[in-house]
């Protein structure tokens, strides 16, 4: 039996199903080792660029169920032993008037994973509102166990293209690095910046929208105009 096949069949199945499952198996499997092979490219990469300031930001001073904020730097975001940061720019600036559904869709999914990604790394999340403001709707969608922080006393989300020249707010995914007391800029989402293939969207993070994976195993697969909402009703 060759490697991308097995013995196990379920019940029902016609013999053009398993030939045809074998074969998408095969691509299955080879995803795989492209993903594999992608990631370990990932991590080969030299540091980029070294942060030029240790951008200011704002966070809820207690439990945030208070107005109360205090100020943040970038370097304040990295715990002791943890030189890795992961912060998303979520789309919620203070001219918008709600926040992004498809940016909340993905905040959704990631309070739950908070605290097991925070055993490893660093992990934030910056939008351009005051902090009151992400506060209130992050506890509407009951938001826990997120560090939610303001970007809009800095020029971060210019600098790190969670905002276009115009103010228009931009769903960015940054990793940075800490190395000798310094901070490089390590990676970025950059498959926003460039066309998609025909038919395609971005998906420059789907890696952190467990919704799309979900849809692609279905044989409506991710659909044509559905996108999240902020309820559904």
């Amino acid at each position: 039996m060759s490697e991308s096949k097995h013995s196990v069949r379920f019940p029902g199945e016609s013999a053009d199903y398993r030939s045809a499952r074998d074969a998408l198996l095969e691509s299955e499997i080879e995803l795989r080792r492209a993903t594999e092979a992608v990631a370990a490219k990932r991590r080969t990469l030299p540091l980029g660029g070294e942060v030029t300031q240790d951008y200011v930001f704002e966070e809820p001073d207690g439990d945030g169920n208070s107005s109360s904020v205090r100020e943040v730097r970038l370097s304040d975001l990295f715990s002791e032993g943890k030189d890795t940061l992961i912060l998303y720019s979520f789309m919620y600036g203070p001219e918008m008037k709600e926040a992004c559904p498809s940016c909340t869709s993905i905040l959704d999914s990631l309070d739950g994973a908070a605290p097991h990604v925070t055993q490893r790394v660093n992990l934030a999340v910056a939008a351009k509102s005051p902090v009151p403001r992400i506060m209130q709707h992050a506890r509407k969608r009951g938001w826990h166990n997120l560090r939610l922080i303001s970007s809009g006393k800095s020029s971060y989300n210019v600098d790190y293209q969670g905002e276009t020249a115009s103010g228009e707010q931009t769903p960015m995914l940054n990793v940075f690095a800490r190395r000798d007391g310094r901070i490089h800029h390590a990676w970025a989402s950059e498959m926003m910046l460039v066309k998609a293939d025909p038919g395609q969207d971005p998906r420059h993070v789907d890696m952190i929208w467990p919704i799309w994976s979900l849809f692609d195993l279905t044989p409506e697969g991710r659909g044509e105009k559905w996108s999240p909402r902020l309820s559904y009703g």
